[in-house]
């Protein structure tokens, strides 16, 4: 199966279970997570019509990036350094791992030393794993309010990573929690926030089920990922 084909096929399912539950398709991307992944599996992907990827770390980016062309869109999707806030504004359409005022604060200066508004999500937090960085679903509205001042900055929605787990009720409930609280942003400040980033190969239609709107899926697209690249 080449790269365009498992992403057919995914597209297919997500496309069919949004349809069972009555929700417009079209409201929901896939973004193909590229990282580990060399440049040529990017390239093959974008030749083949895949328009949207995602990317963990700033300078694995920015390598690839001076090897592809044609049309297609970078999406930040891991913990963001505040050293790395420049480049990432260059390289990057949409950071999805906005967690502390500090980080949006820089992102927005960054932006607005080239004129670019860029946009964001909130990382929630659903899960007590150390690993995985985020702020807590009580702790979202203030960050969200804080966003919403900075003129650079254009705030879309949230983020969240599944808990590392095999029990499907825990992945539900880590998806629910994560609508519930952009559901309270938009309550508790009036706005009408869309983008709920959540769902990876291994529960992305879970993820349909709960809302998502942009589902991460990396190695049911490229394939096994080897980390030792």
């Amino acid at each position: 199966m080449t790269i365009i084909d498992n992403y057919k096929r995914i597209r297919e399912q997500i496309d069919t279970k949004a349809l069972k539950i009555g929700r417009d398709p079209a409201s929901i991307n896939i973004i193909s997570v590229s990282k580990t992944f060399p440049f040529e599996d990017i390239q093959e992907a974008i030749d083949s019509g895949i328009i949207i990827f995602g990317e963990n770390k700033v300078q694995e980016a920015k390598e690839k990036l001076l090897h592809l062309n044609g049309n297609f869109s970078f999406h930040m999707l891991g913990h963001l350094q505040t050293n790395k806030a420049k480049d990432a504004v260059k390289l990057f359409d949409m950071i999805h791992s906005i967690d502390k005022n500090e980080t949006a604060l820089k992102i927005n200066n960054e932006a607005f030393k080239i004129n670019k508004i860029q946009s964001v999500l909130i990382q929630i937090k659903t899960s007590d794993e150390k690993t995985k960085s985020g702020i807590a679903p009580d702790d979202a509205i203030k960050l969200a309010e804080y966003i919403t001042i900075l003129k650079n900055l254009k705030l879309e929605g949230v983020m969240s990573i599944g808990p590392l787990t095999e029990d499907s009720r825990l992945t539900a409930k880590s998806f629910k929690e994560t609508a519930d609280t952009l559901i309270s942003i938009n309550k508790a400040l009036s706005l009408n926030l869309k983008e709920l980033s959540m769902g990876m190969s291994g529960d992305y239609l879970m993820a349909v089920e709960q809302g998502a709107t942009m589902l991460r899926i990396g190695t049911a697209i490229f394939g096994k990922r080897s980390y030792n690249q």
